[in-house]
């Protein structure tokens, strides 16, 4: 399927979702969610009708190349741009109100006229878990390449570094590698760079962020990930780094031992695949999220390590999370989630324990849904990789 064919494709579920919701048109002015039915991002919103074509009304970059865009200079031209192609305002029309501006939806409802809005930021992300031809390509892309990044990363390790030293030269095999840089995370406040790398006891660190580890990071303003720890022997690093090779992201983890670990960090690790080998056999389209939860729950109980299973002070109560143009997508695997598999779905799991005066062990793979199951996208050495060796 072409990249023309696959974005209809995508325009014409968010034209049934709102058949079945009663709205008119939606109004979107997100970048990833204008990426999503346009291939492109620019200043401006796409309009889309229940029944009609999709409208462009760009304010930069001018000139735009893509036929039928409406220049404009605020929200307020749309309006007479429609009328003049004799195309009638929306009676219901979904803004994305759990992520503009509250002041720039009031302004768009008033420009619109609209008697009644509705939320298209929840109806859009429901419809982004289903991934279409052209997205699982490019995250298989991502997944290959973010794999030969992985490769590359023993040999980043100097003796006498500190974890942000490492990450600076994972972070240029990425660049070079072919990693766009850019880590797009849903939700407000919610900041990282790239991804993480977390050493030693600062994987144990709280931090505001809901990820799965936080880390104390650089300073207050991004309290989160590398801290400049220096990398000792006897000291377990996960490096937590972003597959971002393409517009669509993959999630992997892997752990790096200095040294020799603890026997209680190898332990820890293989209960993480044991959690990773119960998913593969038991995922498939039907099958809860929270099912899916309780069942590493099960296991780590099981084990005796639930006091380190996601975190020590703090435990993140997830095991896993969608996964597209951005890195934490529906569904989530929580106990609170409502949602099954379905297929099509792209998810990143990830066990992990921070083991006392070690650091953090366990694994975190990319996976998509299927008929029969789920495939994992990111292949690469899952045992813990001792870098002196």
């Amino acid at each position: 399927m072409n990249l023309h064919n696959d974005l209809e494709r995508r325009r014409e579920r968010v034209r049934e979702a709102m058949r079945q919701t009663g709205a008119d048109a939606c109004l979107l002015g997100m970048n990833i969610n204008i990426f999503y039915l346009t291939g492109k991002v620019f200043s401006g919103y796409c309009y889309l009708p229940v029944d009609g074509e999709l409208q462009l009304f760009v304010k930069r970059p001018n000139p735009f190349d893509e036929a039928g865009a409406t220049f404009i200079r605020k929200p307020e031209d749309m309006p007479g741009a429609l009328a003049a192609k004799g195309l009638p305002l929306p009676g219901r029309l979904l803004l994305e109100t759990d992520e503009m501006a509250y002041s720039e939806c009031l302004r768009l409802q008033a420009a619109f006229r609209s008697p009644e809005t509705g939320n298209a930021t929840a109806l859009i992300r429901r419809l982004r878990m289903i991934k279409t031809p052209c997205e699982l390509e490019q995250m298989r892309l991502s997944a290959t390449r973010h794999a030969a990044t992985y490769s590359e990363i023993a040999s980043c390790f100097r003796s006498g570094m500190t974890d942000l030293e490492f990450q600076a030269e994972i972070e240029r095999r990425m660049r070079l590698n072919g990693s766009i840089g850019l880590f797009s995370v849903y939700g407000s406040n919610m900041n990282i760079f790239m991804g993480s790398v977390l050493a030693g006891d600062n994987a144990g660190m709280p931090s505001p962020f809901d990820f799965a580890l936080g880390g104390g990071g650089q300073t207050p303003l991004c309290p989160v990930g590398a801290n400049g720890t220096a990398l000792r022997e006897g000291m377990a690093v996960m490096v937590d780094m972003a597959g971002n090779y393409s517009a669509y992201l993959t999630d992997m983890t892997r752990v790096f031992a200095i040294g020799t670990l603890p026997e209680a960090a190898y332990r820890a690790h293989s209960v993480s695949l044991a959690i990773q080998d119960a998913f593969v056999r038991t995922a498939r389209p039907g099958v809860s999220c929270a099912a899916l939860y309780s069942q590493a729950l099960e296991i780590v109980a099981e084990a005796g390590l639930s006091a380190f299973f996601m975190g020590t002070a703090q435990q993140a109560k997830f095991t896993g999370h969608g996964i597209g143009l951005q890195i934490n997508e529906l569904p989530v695997l929580s106990a609170r989630s409502n949602d099954e598999l379905q297929a099509g779905m792209t998810l990143a799991l990830e066990p992990k324990f921070v083991i006392p005066h070690t650091g953090a062990v366990g694994i975190e793979n990319s996976f998509l849904v299927t008929d029969a199951g789920v495939e994992k996208l990111t292949v690469f050495e899952e045992e813990i990789i001792h870098l002196n060796k």
